[in-house]
């Protein structure tokens, strides 16, 4: 793990029954970054992120948030996380005020309503504060999870697919979000589907194939035609 590095994993293992999904991943990313995770169906992204968020456990290996092993901290590095899945964990019914109110007082925070307006500002929601999260478009409801994923102001930041039925102008907004979130000091990996997006989103691009990450490439020079002839060269399949 270099001196930076929020999030390390080190030669980690995970097999369901008899099908191995993960074969010996090594990966860091470092404050300040934000990095992408692409592969096929089934290549093992959800799966890393669910142990990097302590929701699944490896059957060998170490993963370490900021120097600290998240196998033996347990359940208090965990605050040290933000994470968004494909479910937004929030209540529709709800306003986006109520649900970080919700979320603010699991997390115990101090001056929650200076912090819960911090976050709307920041996703661009505080006009809509007061109104039920069922009146969303999709792209309100990703950046309503985000903010509860950054309420208790985390430093590792975990995105699973967030521009997933996005259209164009949301998956736009989306993308100025996270670049400013990793500009924040905090360490960022998502997994997406779309290579161009993990081109233009993230500072380097890993590519997860039979269980390993095959290739890890800067974005400076890359682009999205680039990177699928990456993929073709590792046999993925964009």
């Amino acid at each position: 793990m270099t001196d930076a590095a929020l999030i390390s994993v080190r030669d980690l293992h995970k097999r369901f029954g008899r099908k191995p999904v993960l074969r010996g991943i090594d990966l860091d990313v470092a404050q300040g970054e934000v990095v992408a995770l692409v592969g096929a169906n089934g290549a093992g992204k959800t799966t890393l992120m669910r142990m990097i968020c302590g929701l699944a456990k490896p059957d060998r290996g170490e993963i370490s948030l900021g120097g600290a092993s998240l196998q033996r901290a347990g359940r208090e590095l965990r605050r040290y996380i933000g994470l968004v899945t494909h479910a937004p964990l929030l209540y529709d019914s709800l306003s986006a005020q109520e649900n970080l109110r919700f979320f603010a007082a699991l997390y115990d925070l101090d001056q929650p309503e200076e912090r819960i307006e911090s976050v709307l500002h920041a996703v661009e929601l505080w006009a809509r504060r007061r109104d039920p999260v069922r009146t969303y478009s999709r792209g309100m409801v990703q950046r309503l999870a985000i903010a509860r994923a950054v309420l208790h102001s985390p430093p590792v930041l975990l995105l699973d697919e967030p521009d997933t039925g996005l259209d164009q102008s949301s998956s736009q907004m989306l993308h100025d979000l996270i670049r400013r979130l990793g500009a924040s000091n905090r360490a960022i990996l998502l997994s997406t589907h779309n290579l161009d997006r993990a081109v233009e989103w993230a500072d380097s691009v890993c590519l997860l194939g039979n269980g390993k990450i095959v290739r890890r490439e800067p974005t400076g020079q890359l682009n999205g035609e680039r990177l699928r002839q990456i993929y073709a060269e590792a046999d993925g399949t964009p």
